[in-house]
């Protein structure tokens, strides 16, 4: 696993997107605790996605309009409820000062948040590869896999921990708890606003 696979993997980690605002938000709702747990469930995902290439799949999803549109679309649903949830203080994403949801609810959205996003296993088809010499088996394919899972984690751990440092700041005060809220819900929308413009490429 060559040092330029990890700094590439951390650069796609790292950029904003469904999993890092969802462990931004949830550190911010219920602390480093459930921060952590949604960077398990958002990891658990990626490696789902992972098999899901790995065992061919995604040129299903390629080939099958059908299927990617449909998940495509339970996808953008999803990301608008979270939106909604966001935008109201409800449910797992209250940002307020609360005891963090179990934890098995955390991972559960942090999959589905994630899970329900077609293009992943499509990048991972044409991600890996790049890094894979001429003649390598599948073996290394997988080890390449696993070091994306665990930059993954470690990555949004990251941003889990520089979350909670700033949490009870952001807390005490409503103003800005007030406009944190509609940040996380414009993102979700945004995310979710891209995610229907994707296509199977």
């Amino acid at each position: 696993m060559s040092w330029e696979f990890l700094l590439t993997a951390f650069a796609v980690c790292v950029a904003p997107g469904i999993g890092v605002v969802y462990t931004l938000s949830a550190t911010l709702g219920g602390g480093l605790r459930a921060g952590v747990w949604a960077a398990v469930g958002c990891t658990l995902a990626t490696m789902l996605h992972m098999g899901v290439a790995l065992a061919g799949l995604a040129a299903v999803l390629h080939t099958s309009a059908v299927l990617f549109q449909t998940l495509k679309y339970l996808g953008v649903a999803y990301l608008l409820w979270m939106a909604w949830g966001a935008l109201q203080g409800s449910g797992g994403l209250a940002v307020t000062a609360a005891a963090p949801a179990p934890a098995a609810q955390i991972i559960r959205r942090g999959v589905l948040m994630n899970i329900l996003n077609p293009k992943l296993p499509l990048f991972f088809m044409a991600f890996l590869p790049q890094f894979l010499p001429a003649g390598s088996g599948t073996g290394l394919m997988v080890e390449l896999g696993l070091g994306f899972a665990a930059m993954t984690f470690a990555t949004f751990l990251l941003y889990a921990l520089i979350a909670a440092s700033g949490r009870q700041r952001l807390l005490g005060s409503p103003r800005l708890m007030g406009w944190l809220r509609r940040a996380f819900a414009a993102s979700f929308a945004a995310l979710g606003l891209r995610l229907a413009m994707e296509r199977a490429a």
